[in-house]
């Protein structure tokens, strides 16, 4: 390769999306040279919308270990100072059973209510607004970014790699992470697809104006019983073979944004895409079979085009290799049915910045270090693609979604649990990484959990959704699987009991027994806790509170307004 010293770089990076937009701050932050080049320009449109609290906390921990602060300021309502009121509240996950020709049936409703404490409750991410910050942000770090610049090729060489771009422009770089997204140039290049997934499903989606809040068209959060308005969160309408996403923006006092995003999720074997109707027409004929969801509906007018895809799932056979990679949708998609796809991302950008960090240093750019990268990000695609395929077949009957849902509850919140303890009890970055190793997107690693979702996942996998006899078998079975555990939450027990929602407020007095309370006994305890101490959570407890705390935040805003033209430090 031709040595030109203006177009050679440590890192080229292919798309300014989250992912991209994320490493690129964080490696240039860092001291290294970095290119990311865009083939649009920004701000553009994109889902993956809803925010989950391991995406959120995955966030906080790349902010403090790579000192870049920006990248915590979506992970909580408490940042809405820093980052504009574009952006929408989300306290919940809701879903609402629906059965073709009938009203919506009120017992058939989950609401599984975000903490609020320590950090502030979660968001809804107006993805032209967040991903374009976040390109700034490299850019004040110190990244090149390169927009309207599509990419053309790129040759992987023993020594370097070349970027050619649409233009015939040449890049050298170390390094090239390709976040190109589905039509990844190395994907294509090296025949990485893998399409052999359990999950089967297509989209139609836009944003839309004059959505209401569901409670407004329907039974009331009172009549429900429900702790908060189903519009301030995310709302799921499920029903066999599909479930159709409701994600506002202007749900909070705040909001300065009218938007809300709406996509519809079928399975194409059992609704082949109708090329007789426009999208728009699809949809529309489409939520006809539910009267709920159509009242919903009535008034909504798309304000961008509708897109129509085709099946959604793909992964990679690897996404490693010698002086490359692929990151986030680049190397796999499932479905954004427990918006997963976020935490993919972040957890993938987390474990790829502190290998290139190393790689830096010691000049090794072979697959074989950067085998942790691929690791853990197949291992959250299978995870997701299972946990999404059987909760597709659930929804054909409500009395296994009903015990299927607490399994990803469960998986949701021992994750969460294993990140917090992490990132408190590391002591630097490469122990944070060291223990992150063994983690599959839901369960924490911890191996009763996985053990527990296998028995689970294997019943679901052969019941027949259709035979009422078979399917109470089913859900029997499953109950005493959860009964036989002593290290699930007793909210999540009383969900399986028939509960339709977690409460607004989890913090209990029973949280703090020594045996048997939130820190558990055996196996569980030393997995998730090892020999740290209540009192010692506690202390976490406060300290995040206080640090993420509206009063912390404004304090600190004020400071980095005071370092004109400097970017803070996260301490």
């Amino acid at each position: 390769m031709a040595q030109n010293t203006n177009n050679k770089y440590d890192v080229a990076i292919i798309g300014s999306g989250i992912g991209g937009s994320t490493l690129g701050a964080i490696l240039a932050r860092n001291g290294m040279k970095v290119v990311i080049f865009e083939g649009g320009v920004h701000p553009k449109f994109a889902v993956g919308e809803s925010m989950i609290l391991e995406t959120s906390e995955t966030m906080r921990a790349i902010a403090e270990f790579f000192d870049v602060p920006e990248v915590a300021y979506f992970s909580s309502e408490n940042y809405f100072s820093y980052i504009g009121t574009s952006h929408g509240v989300k306290r919940h996950f809701s879903y609402l059973h629906h059965t073709p020709g009938q009203e919506h049936d009120l017992s058939k409703t989950l609401q599984a209510v975000i903490p609020k404490e320590p950090h502030g409750h979660e968001m809804h991410l107006y993805r032209q607004d967040s991903d374009y910050y976040l390109t700034a942000i490299a850019v004040a770090y110190g990244a090149t970014v390169l927009q309207n610049t599509p990419v053309r090729d790129i040759n992987v060489g023993p020594d370097g790699v070349e970027v050619i771009t649409a233009e015939g422009r040449r890049f050298e770089a170390d390094y090239v992470v390709d976040a190109g997204g589905f039509r990844s140039i190395l994907a294509d290049k090296f025949d990485l697809r893998d399409f052999d997934l359990r999950t089967h499903a297509r989209s139609i989606f836009t944003h839309m104006i004059n959505v209401p809040c569901y409670n407004d068209i329907g039974a009331s959060r009172q009549t429900y019983g429900l702790p908060f308005r189903l519009s301030e969160g995310t709302l799921h309408h499920i029903f066999e073979g599909g479930w159709l996403w409701v994600i506002p923006f202007n749900n909070h006092p705040q909001s300065t944004n009218p938007l809300c995003s709406v996509g519809l999720q079928l399975d194409p074997r059992l609704y082949p895409q109708r090329d007789d109707l426009s999208p728009e027409e699809e949809f529309f004929d489409f939520i006809q079979r539910f009267p709920s969801v159509c009242a919903q509906f009535k008034e909504a007018r798309a304000v961008r085009n509708w897109v129509r895809t085709g099946r959604l799932q793909y992964s990679s056979k690897r996404i490693v290799g010698d002086r490359f990679c692929l990151l986030g949708h680049a190397a796999g998609f499932i479905d954004p049915l427990f918006s997963k796809g976020l935490y993919n991302t972040m957890m993938s950008v987390a474990v790829l910045s502190h290998l290139l960090l190393e790689a830096h240093q010691s000049g090794d750019y072979s697959a074989a270090h950067f085998r942790p990268l691929e690791e853990t990000t197949l291992s959250f695609v299978r995870t997701n693609d299972r946990l999404i395929a059987n909760s597709y077949k659930s929804f054909a009957n409500y009395k296994l979604w009903s015990v299927y849902a607490v399994l990803w509850l469960l998986g949701a919140y021992t994750e969460l649990v294993r990140l917090n303890s992490i990132r408190a009890q590391a002591k630097d970055r490469q122990e944070y990484f060291l223990l992150t190793r063994g983690l599959k997107l839901a369960g924490g690693g911890f191996a009763e959990f996985e053990l527990l979702a296998d028995k689970i996942d294997t019943i679901i996998e052969t019941v027949n959704p259709a035979n009422e006899t078979e399917v109470d078998q089913a859900v029997a079975e499953i109950k005493a699987l959860f009964g036989a555990i002593d290290w699930m939450p007793i909210p999540f027990r009383e969900v399986l009991a028939g509960k339709n929602h977690l409460p607004a407020n989890k913090l209990k007095l029973r949280l703090f027994k020594p045996q048997g309370g939130f820190m558990g006994k055996g196996a569980y305890r030393a997995h998730f806790f090892g020999n740290h101490s209540m009192a010692a959570l506690v202390r976490v407890f406060l300290r995040e509170k206080f640090k993420y705390s509206t009063l912390s935040l404004r304090l600190r805003r004020k400071v980095t307004r005071a370092a004109t033209g400097k970017i803070a430090s996260y301490s």
